[in-house]
């Protein structure tokens, strides 16, 4: 039976791209676990409907349907959200498998499958699992190559932290995507947003993949550099010009192209240090990337590390799901801000993303006399659309709003604006953390708890999911600063929020009805820490502490890390990027004891690469250890009851 299951195994992908090539409509595979093969828990969702972050329960939408005025509140024209079975498996199926169009992206602009991670390598990888689980699926390198400076050797190993669950044809959150003879790959929102489980292979629905090596997985690429305004790296100004290569900006002036050979250099090596677990998500041009959050999202809000995704349904949580779609996945979005955001030219910008794509549909000579956004128009996959990926245009397009910082609207052909954005944050926030694997008795629960309080740490971390919900100044928290003013460039093309009623079908019908959304319930100045406008030096929201067990390491940084060994595996350093996974417990003693996070500062502090991308877990030095009169038994008391914490407890 095991034999005819490896064999099974290995077929099927055969079989499926044989198929493929035969089908006219092509196919599509992304894994989705059946709920047998999931650990996380379900919240049953009294909420029938959601108006704007304001949730109904059945018995109260009940009574404001038998009113006209009732229905007209709960109505998609007024931005209600109706929340049945049909739209939560519309959110999870969402969140496994949509992409949202970025395959073509991915594979043909910025050739994700042309360099040294093919398809090929990472098929013959998950075939070789045999049908079991892996949480960082390691592919064998075809050839000796160098990229970013940095050499790989034929016949070693890619550590690309990718997550396969057992009988998995795919790695988790990889979407296959095969029609006609082209096959490209595409990510979903489980490619960071879910993780395997060590122990039992088993799926952790919303717990991030903490050694997700995204950095790499970009770097290999053969046209990563479409990808720069990820990183630190200007092409206009830190990159050599080729004079021979010219493009008609928009005024009508040639301008340089940066040396295609040395920017794509220069992105790589800048990529390669994006610590494991992290993903610079917002385009500021500085070397900041993240830690992946988790998408234990209920009670967590706002959203982002800034907390800037507050506004919309579900209290912002649509908002932060569209932004994984548009600003993170197709970089050709940002050309009609560019001008403001990097200071460089519509024009110019397209054709330095397109001048290097691998195909040559979509590789952009600038020795044509078409400029490059009428050759991009040309492709029109996406008519109406500025990008490759499936979005629509607002009527404040090409502002940016606190519902979408480059301005657009994900949204596939087929389904009504936003229906897949809101599906999937109404299926998010069912989403109920698995148990921590800890044993804590209900006096040192008590005693946690006790702690917790004393400490004082309720000033922020309050109510039932021990948040306020509130964002802070980062110059008050201590923590480095970049990260909280990624979005300080908008301020200049900021505009109010408008969608289209969720009725609106996609493509975009004659003339559809906008619909403003409501701001008038937030505080100017959280708006401007969250988005670093009017001076306000930015700032980060204060955190859910629900699922602490899941989420290590630490800090929006993830800085804070310490593995099994508090004596030598300290810092990201010392644990992820040697494959070792942060310990929790060990990890939130770093966070709370100035010796041990000292520690983990120093040893981030050795690392040069991790200096560069501002990793460094310091801030939020609040303190509970032997110096500010706490005993190691009170310690472990809050910690055990922080990592055991559940909603009500």
């Amino acid at each position: 039976m095991k034999v005819f299951a490896r064999t099974l195994v290995i077929a099927l992908p055969v079989f499926i791209i044989v198929a493929a090539v035969v089908m006219i409509g092509g196919v599509r595979y992304a894994y989705e676990p059946g709920q047998g093969n999931v650990i996380s828990g379900i919240r049953p969702g009294p909420e029938a409907w959601d108006l704007w972050g304001r949730g109904y329960t059945q018995q109260e939408a009940a009574a404001l349907l038998r009113t006209d005025a009732g229905r007209k509140q709960l109505s998609p024209a007024n931005g209600a959200v109706k929340i049945d079975e049909a739209l939560l498996r519309l959110g999870r199926i969402s969140f496994y498998k949509e992409t949202f169009g970025n395959e073509i992206f991915l594979t043909d602009v910025m050739g994700i499958l042309d360099g040294a991670l093919r398809l090929t390598n990472v098929a013959r990888a998950v075939f070789a699992l045999h049908g079991e689980g892996t949480t960082n699926l390691r592919v064998e390198v075809p050839e000796n190559i160098t990229v970013g400076g940095r050499s790989f050797l034929k016949g070693s190993y890619f550590d690309t932290g990718l997550d396969v669950p057992p009988g998995a044809l795919a790695p988790l959150g990889m979407a296959v995507v095969i029609k006609g003879a082209r096959i490209r790959v595409g990510i979903t929102c489980a490619l960071c947003h879910a993780a395997v489980d060590p122990e039992t292979k088993k799926v952790i629905e919303g717990a991030p993949n903490q050694d997700l090596n995204a950095g790499l997985l970009l770097a290999l690429a053969t046209n990563s550099a479409s990808y720069f305004m990820h990183t630190d790296v200007h092409p206009l100004r830190d990159v050599a010009h080729d004079s021979h290569r010219t493009v008609a900006a928009s005024d009508g002036r040639r301008m340089p192209l940066p040396e295609i050979g040395a920017l794509e250099h220069d992105v790589d090596t800048a990529l390669l240090m994006w610590p494991r677990g992290n993903f610079d998500s917002l385009t500021d041009m500085k070397a900041d990337p993240t830690q992946n959050p988790s998408s234990f999202t209920w009670g967590n809000h706002p959203y982002g590390w800034s907390g800037n995704f507050m506004a919309g349904p579900f209290r912002g949580l649509s908002a932060q799901n569209n932004n994984v779609h548009a600003l993170n996945s197709d970089s050709l979005l940002l050309a009609d801000i560019s001008p403001a955001l990097f200071g460089i030219d519509r024009e110019v910008y397209l054709a330095i993303l397109l001048q290097n794509a691998p195909r040559k549909r979509f590789r952009y000579n600038p020795g044509s006399d078409q400029s490059p956004s009428g050759f991009l128009a040309a492709q029109d996959l996406t008519p109406g659309a500025p990008s490759l990926n499936a979005v629509v245009l607002p009527p404040s397009y090409p502002k940016s709003t606190l519902v979408s910082p480059d301005g657009t609207l994900t949204s596939s052909p087929g389904f009504n604006v936003w229906q897949q954005n809101n599906a999937m944050s109404a299926w998010q926030n069912t989403i109920v953390p698995p148990p921590a694997r800890l044993k804590v008795d209900d006096a040192t629960t008590q005693l946690g708890r006790e702690v917790f309080s004393r400490a004082r740490c309720d000033s922020c971390h309050s109510g039932p999911f021990l948040t306020n919900n509130r964002i802070l100044p980062s110059a008050q928290l201590g923590s480095n600063p970049l990260r909280s003013q990624a979005l300080q460039k908008t301020e200049a093309v900021f505009g109010p929020p408008v969608l289209y009623t969720f009725d609106t079908p996609v493509p975009l019908p004659p003339n559809p009805k906008p619909l403003p959304v409501p701001t008038s319930e937030f505080d100017q100045d959280q708006i401007d820490l969250a988005w670093a406008h009017h001076g306000s030096g930015g700032g980060y929201k204060v955190p859910s502490l629900v699922g602490l067990y899941w989420t290590a390491p630490y800090l929006h940084d993830g800085g804070v890390a310490v593995g099994p060994d508090r004596n030598s595996q300290l810092g990201l350093a010392g644990t992820v990027e040697k494959n070792i996974a942060p310990d929790p417990s060990n990890s939130l003693l770093a966070l709370i004891d100035s010796t041990l996070r000292a520690g983990v500062v120093a040893a981030n502090a050795a690392s040069p690469a991790l200096q560069r991308m501002n990793a460094q877990g310091v801030g939020h030095s609040y303190w509970v250890d032997e110096i500010s009169g706490y005993t190691s038994r009170e310690q472990q008391a809050l910690i055990g009851y922080l990592l055991t914490y559940r909603p009500g407890q």
